[in-house]
């Protein structure tokens, strides 16, 4: 059973289990053990103590992604984060996942628009040889021309699957550049095509000596492990790295005032499930208060909480003007977050009924308020996610991980439980008033052409 379904399935009785108090864990942060410490070249290290089985993950966070990159240079963290695995001083391409899979672990990076992370699942054993090896390319990265050329084509290919035949993913790309005008969070993290095509050698390795050194890493390690064991490891490897640059300061364009709603139509003719969206500007976790935060995503469960939420209530199975609708708070991130929401039209309905409708269920929720049974159920679904994100240590190294990315802290995280516990009715009443307001958004819509109509008619 998967674990949203688990959840589901859970949900009445994790209700009744926090009306009695037995599940106070959820109001008081992770059940499991967490601490923090950091090293004397300033490298920040989490420790989350899961003791049921002898595995641990293992995954080094650098404070820079997409968001950081230099005008004209889109795509270069990502880049640099397939580079990485390219070989340093005594270990030619690809070694490094080779003596990670000889050692029965497994391995993997991915970039974001803040940070960019390198992770390993391994026997607790064998521990040490993943964080010498991710200690050894932190400093002793080498990259060969011809390599470098061999990857850039293979960055090429990924964004032409990514992009080149998803409309879906067309449209997005362009109401991200829509929605932000003057923030670099509106460049999509693969970066542009004809800016891929130029990045070099010489980027790479800029990029890399400015950004990839200790003081702007995180260390997060869930597992079989104690701190103190940690702590030697970690001193032994990654303590022994001098700093190459202080951290840079990230200091990214503003967005202005924005004044006016932009909407955004995409026509294909691989389009055969036409979709309405739009994406408002909001706070992030980190910019914005506890009880923001808290009601952002308490708004984001009742409007889009599944077959529970506002929207699909009244769109899908009430007026039947839609086949899916739901609604989201993306908040992870270090300047802005996003609110969404969305629906597919049912059969003869057309987008401006649909997006009329989409616009009364949020004035309704605006003028009529939450009820109180409503807003419970919210807050037990995202208590019982945060109950069961604790039994995958990856999940918890992430989510710890990408909070101190993107500059919230370990007591943001632990105590998260409570903010969503402790918020009102009238705060998320108040969130969606102050935030989902259409001159800070943008509106997309995704249409097949006249052949792909006729299609499906």
């Amino acid at each position: 059973m998967s674990t949203g379904r688990l959840v589901r399935v859970l949900i009445p009785l994790i209700a009744v289990l926090i009306a009695l108090g037995g599940i106070a864990a959820a109001d008081e942060g992770p059940r499991l053990p967490v601490s923090s410490f950091t090293l004397e070249n300033g490298l920040q290290v989490v420790v989350v103590e899961d003791h049921r089985s002898p595995v641990v993950t293992h995954m080094v966070w650098y404070r820079v992604g997409s968001a950081d990159e230099r005008a004209g240079k889109s795509g270069i963290a990502h880049f640099l984060e397939h580079l990485m695995f390219k070989g340093t001083e005594t270990l030619g391409p690809g070694e490094f996942s080779e003596k990670v899979a000889l050692n029965g672990g497994t391995d993997n990076a991915f970039t974001a628009q803040d940070y960019t992370a390198y992770h390993q699942r391994i026997a607790r054993d064998r521990l040490d040889i993943v964080m010498a090896l991710e200690a050894d390319r932190m400093v002793n990265l080498r990259l060969d021309e011809r390599e470098v050329d061999l990857e850039r084509e293979v960055v090429l290919e990924e964004r032409a699957r990514r992009y080149g035949n998803e409309p879906g993913a067309q449209l997005a790309e362009q109401m991200d550049a829509a929605l932000y005008l003057n923030h670099p969070y509106g460049r999509p993290i693969i970066g542009w095509e004809h800016e891929i095509e130029e990045l070099d050698r010489a980027d790479a390795v800029e990029f890399y000596e400015r950004h990839y050194t200790p003081a702007n890493a995180i260390l997060v390690i869930a597992g079989d492990v104690t701190p103190d064991e940690v702590r030697t490891l970690a001193e032994d490897t990654y303590g022994a790295i001098a700093n190459r640059t202080e951290a840079v300061p990230r200091q990214r364009p503003r967005e202005p005032p924005q004044s006016a709603a932009r909407r955004v139509i995409l026509e294909h003719p691989q389009v055969t499930v036409e979709r309405w969206r739009r994406t408002f500007l909001v706070p992030s976790f980190s910019t914005a208060s506890p009880q923001t935060r808290a009601a952002l995503e308490l708004l984001g469960e009742v409007l889009g909480g599944g077959s529970a939420g506002r929207l699909y209530r009244a769109l899908v199975i009430e007026e039947k003007v839609a086949v899916d609708a739901g609604a989201y708070y993306s908040g992870t991130a270090l300047d802005y977050g996003e609110f969404g929401v969305h629906a597919i039209p049912a059969q003869g309905v057309s987008m401006e009924v649909l997006e009329q409708r989409v616009e009364a269920v949020i004035s309704n929720l605006v003028a009529g308020g939450i009820e109180a049974g409503e807003l419970d159920r919210a807050k037990i679904k995202i208590i019982a996610e945060l109950v069961f994100d604790q039994d995958s240590q990856g999940r918890m190294a992430r989510t710890f991980g990408a909070a101190l990315a993107t500059g919230a802290s370990v007591e943001d995280v632990v105590k998260w439980p409570a903010d969503v516990r402790s918020a009102s009715a009238e705060d998320v009443v108040a969130a969606a008033r102050e935030h989902l307001v259409k001159t800070r958004s943008v509106t997309g819509v995704l249409l097949g052409d006249d052949d792909a109509r006729e299609a499906v008619q």
